[in-house]
């Protein structure tokens, strides 16, 4: 019997849409379909890939305004960040559409022996992404553009509460001009899932998501000897040091808290800041938090949507309660409101210490933990001390220390100097430790999923 699913709106808990798994037989001739696809689109020239992506780029601009209404009834998100969140995805195709070929031309080199040598960087593929709900469209097309460009097939187990936009894309991608199959969504469960990182004829395998899930997709991806690339959670460190300007950094940091609802991976979680401005900073960053307001995400008034399903606000309420527990305390918010859809109000902890999950785990959603440091190199030690590493910030009116800082004594996939910021498509995204491993964008996630091969001509 064929089991289904439902989305739900979260701002008003009413069901948008009902979808059925597809069958076993139905994933593994999805997996064929991309395959026989694949297998055309890999002699096609840079010229023709880069063609379509531009394509892809204007089809996503086109269809922006329906597509930010669709995100925000499936996660909540508000609908002008929606609509960054396309223009985003538009300028990832363009900047892959005219760099890509860089990053992918052969390279001639002379051998020790006077021989001949080339690298080419060949497509492997069926790339199998398992992505999340946060971003519905972005975290899709950073990884499929990339691959499209390095000549490879694409195939889609997209969040079910996202599953609208999921299929949205799909069509898109179509109406753009990409050949039939080469993109493909597949409606499939876990156990399912699992029968696709198996199959033959995916050769890797990419997903966005928590630590504990990037272990699983790991190992069963590990035990077929596939390659992963994993974009995990964090608790992103903020550094105030006591030379920043407060405003600068009190803005900065509460955008970088409550952003997407404050459900961003690489979103400014923790807040380290200099005993010296430590009781400045509090005031004024409780000030802005208290002012932001959660209600419908399709107004105008509102700052902050609803979360994305019931349970994740359940869990973060539960990480809230139980550092109260231990001694943290509650400058604002943590409440849950009364009222419907799935709200939480802007909530900042401090008194906070190891051992607490405001201290220690990833707070998903519009939670700050403030964190005194005594000094700099405290301030490095606490942001570190952390089994996370995706991203963090560093507040300094030294701007050239600034980056000094973050290049040595930083230990994450990315830094922002005296700013909040979610991907650049020219610079790599991706972290370190239980943030994952692997990178997007900037040239380099176009080579994850490429075989460098070796072709020599030896002279005897």
């Amino acid at each position: 019997m064929s089991k289904s699913f439902k989305t739900i709106n979260p701002a008003t808990e009413e069901t948008i849409k009902e979808y059925t798994f597809i069958s076993d037989a139905e994933a593994d001739q999805a997996v064929k379909d991309c395959h026989q696809a694949f297998q055309k689109w890999k002699f096609t020239s840079f010229e023709e890939r880069a063609n379509k992506l531009k394509a892809i780029g204007v089809e996503l601009k086109k269809n922006k305004t329906e597509f930010a209404k669709l995100m925000t009834k499936e996660m909540g998100k508000l609908i002008s960040q929606g609509e960054q969140e396309i223009e985003l995805c538009a300028s990832i195709c363009d900047y892959t559409a005219e760099n890509g070929a860089e990053s992918l031309k052969d390279e001639q080199r002379t051998l020790p022996n006077g021989g001949k040598g080339l690298i080419t960087y060949s497509p492997l593929g069926v790339i199998y992404g398992i992505q999340p709900w946060n971003f519905p469209v972005y975290q899709v097309i950073r990884y499929t553009i990339a691959n499209l460009m390095a000549g490879n097939g694409v195939l889609l187990k997209h969040a079910e509460n996202v599953t609208g936009s999921a299929l949205m894309i799909e069509k898109v991608l179509k109406d753009a001009g990409l050949p039939e199959n080469l993109f493909k969504v597949i409606l499939v469960d876990h156990d399912q899932s699992d029968k696709i990182i198996e199959h033959d004829l995916v050769r890797g395998v990419t997903f966005t998501g928590s630590a504990a899930g990037g272990k699983v997709v790991a190992k069963k991806a590990a035990e077929n000897l596939k390659k992963t690339v994993l974009e995990l959670g964090s608790n992103d460190a903020y550094i105030v040091l006591k030379d920043a300007d407060l405003e600068t950094a009190v803005k900065s940091c509460v955008n970088g808290r409550v952003y997407n609802n404050g459900e961003t991976c690489v979103a400014a979680k923790r807040f380290i800041v200099e005993a010296d401005i430590y009781e400045d900073f509090k005031e004024a960053f409780v000030k802005k938090m208290k002012a932001i307001k959660f209600g419908d995400p399709t107004s105008n008034d509102a700052n902050i949507g609803p979360m994305a399903r019931k349970d994740l606000r359940e869990k973060l309420h539960d990480q809230v309660e139980k550092s109260v527990s231990k001694g943290a305390k509650v400058l604002c918010g943590g409440e849950v409101p009364d009222q419907k859809g799935y709200y939480y109000p802007a909530t900042v902890l401090d008194n906070l210490s190891p051992g607490m999950p405001a201290y220690d785990d990833e707070l998903f959603g519009p939670v700050a933990s403030l964190i005194k440091a005594e000094d700099e190199e405290d301030a490095f030690e606490i942001a570190n001390t952390s089994n996370f590493g995706l991203g963090g910030g560093i507040f300094t009116k030294d701007e050239e220390k600034a980056f000094v800082l973050a290049k040595k004594h930083f230990d994450t996939g990315m830094v922002f100097i005296n700013s909040f910021g979610v991907a650049q498509p020219n610079m790599p995204f991706g972290g370190v430790k239980d943030s994952g491993y692997g990178n997007e964008h900037g040239g380099f996630g176009i080579r994850e999923f490429v075989n460098a091969k070796a072709v020599m001509r030896l002279n005897d």
